[in-house]
């Protein structure tokens, strides 16, 4: 360790350290910034302080020339080298010291808007973790594979900006799957890929709603959604759910001129629901007498166990007003970031303005894996293999709450995705019970930040793609403890 304090406050280096130029480079900088070095003082030479520090004068240059250059130092021949005079008062407070005014800092409205409660169930995998697969059954070796096969065939044509839309392949791939397995009706060229739901939402905002304009969200109903549009400066109608799905009726008596309405007909979220016929039909008929949009999340639909999943809503829209949203991060694996919309024809200029204005293209690569992957039927059998396993977990969840829990704690939800939903009884704290869930090793969702306004009655959910029955078993049984 070398150190120079003369004209200076104490200066020590490293040997073993990074490279001593950007030792000296940091350390002259975080003095400017911490008010240790004022605003005009006189720096030592380069030969004197390298001589002090007792090393070669070329770390010292080096040094010297960076801070010069970001504007830290400034030097004038006859006057040596000194910390530049004009630099700002709040740059050169001490260090830890707050800013004035940090406190009143002004943000958007909407940015608190879409401020949710703190996600304690992030903090945890396993049981209860909402949204997570069953990782264990992916085949890592065959995806490993393909993707190292990709990753040598990349050319410098494969290294320009790409379409906006997403890859063509990954495209046609998207929609003859969609149309095979969903009921979905679409060209590839109506495909936009994305990097997951989220995204799709934010996509749909940005371009369709206005500030101001009115928004159906199911109550309760997916927060992801709530934070899309406040972004934009949506104002909300709340819509109830029930045993057939969104209120169609009530919606229109709140808001019958609303802009769009956000649903997840095929499984509702939290409750597990799905849109009736009825009431899909009175939907598509709404929007279409109104000019209104629709977006249907299709988030985990494909895991449905006692029949087929269900056709979606986009099929059976007769006005083209239905944009569909859908994400591999579930069936894959959620890093994957792959998700699509499928678009009204007339719509797909205006996306890829957002697009180009967003992130410009979505990366290619993992485009290119995932489409052999669909092309080749691995796709199809992962989903095969996984829907079994789901069934096996949902069926142990429904069993270790049937034997652990009291009467009084309902399950809502059906024999179809990823989650169900425990019911508590009144006047139980379900954000103070996720928190201490947190804490015993387990991760739940509170269901009240579901809806819009405090609920009368709270509930957890409950993910069970990613835990085994074991894990399912033990994380009921602390559950047990928590609830008692």
């Amino acid at each position: 360790m070398r150190t120079a304090a003369s004209l200076l406050p104490p200066l020590s280096l490293e040997a073993r350290g990074a490279p001593l130029y950007r030792q000296l480079t940091d350390w002259f900088r975080q003095a400017i910034l911490d008010g240790r070095l004022k605003a005009g003082q006189r720096v030592p030479s380069t030969r004197g302080l390298a001589k002090e520090l007792g090393i070669s004068r070329i770390p010292v240059l080096g040094a010297y020339e960076q801070l010069l250059a970001e504007g830290y130092l400034e030097s004038s021949v006859g006057a040596g080298t000194r910390v530049v005079r004009s630099l700002p008062g709040a740059a050169a407070s001490p260090a830890g010291a707050s800013v004035p005014g940090s406190a009143r800092r002004k943000l958007a409205k909407r940015v608190a808007a879409a401020r949710l409660a703190e996600p304690m169930w992030l903090r945890n995998q396993g049981a209860f973790r909402v949204g997570l697969a069953a990782l264990e059954d992916f085949p890592i070796g065959l995806w490993t594979r393909l993707l190292s096969r990709h990753a040598r065939k990349t050319s410098a044509a494969h290294m320009v900006y790409g379409d906006a839309m997403g890859l063509m392949p990954f495209r046609e791939a998207i929609a003859s799957y969609l149309g095979n397995f969903r009921g979905v009706r679409c060209e590839a060229a109506q495909v936009m890929v994305t990097t997951g739901s989220q995204q799709g939402l934010q996509f749909v905002a940005q371009a369709l709603v206005d500030q101001g304009d009115r928004v159906w969200l199911e109550d309760p109903g997916y927060p992801g959604a709530r934070q899309a549009f406040a972004l934009v400066g949506a104002r909300f109608t709340p819509v109830r759910v029930d045993e057939e799905g969104l209120d169609v009726e009530q919606g229109m008596r709140r808001a019958g001129d609303a802009r769009l309405a956000y649903i997840t007909p095929s499984h509702q979220f939290p409750l597990g629901g799905t849109l009736s016929a009825a009431r899909r039909m009175a939907l598509t008929e709404w929007a279409g007498r109104r000019g209104s949009w629709i977006v249907e999340d299709d988030y985990d639909s494909e895991y449905r166990f006692g029949c087929r999943p269900l056709a979606a809503l986009q099929g059976a829209d007769p006005h083209g007003r239905v944009i569909y949203l859908g994400s591999f991060s579930k069936v894959m694996f959620p890093a994957l970031r792959l998700g699509y919309v499928i678009l009204p024809r007339d719509l797909v200029p205006a996306f890829s303005v957002i697009r180009e204005a967003s992130d410009t293209f979505p990366a290619t690569l993992q485009q290119s894996v995932m489409t052999e992957f669909i092309r080749e039927g691995h796709f199809a059998r992962h989903l095969r293999r996984t829907r079994q396993t789901y069934r096996e977990r949902h069926a142990a969840l429904v069993a270790a709450i049937r034997e652990m829990l009291p009467s009084r704690f309902e399950m809502a939800g059906s024999d179809t995705g990823m989650h169900l939903t425990l019911l508590l009884p009144e006047g139980m704290d379900d954000v103070a019970l996720t928190r201490r869930a947190a804490e015993a090793g387990i991760s739940v969702r509170p269901l009240s930040i579901c809806y819009l306004k405090a609920p009368k009655r709270g509930g957890l959910i409950l993910g069970y793609g990613g835990a085994s029955p074991q894990q399912i078993r033990e994380g009921v049984a602390i559950l047990r403890q928590l609830l008692a």
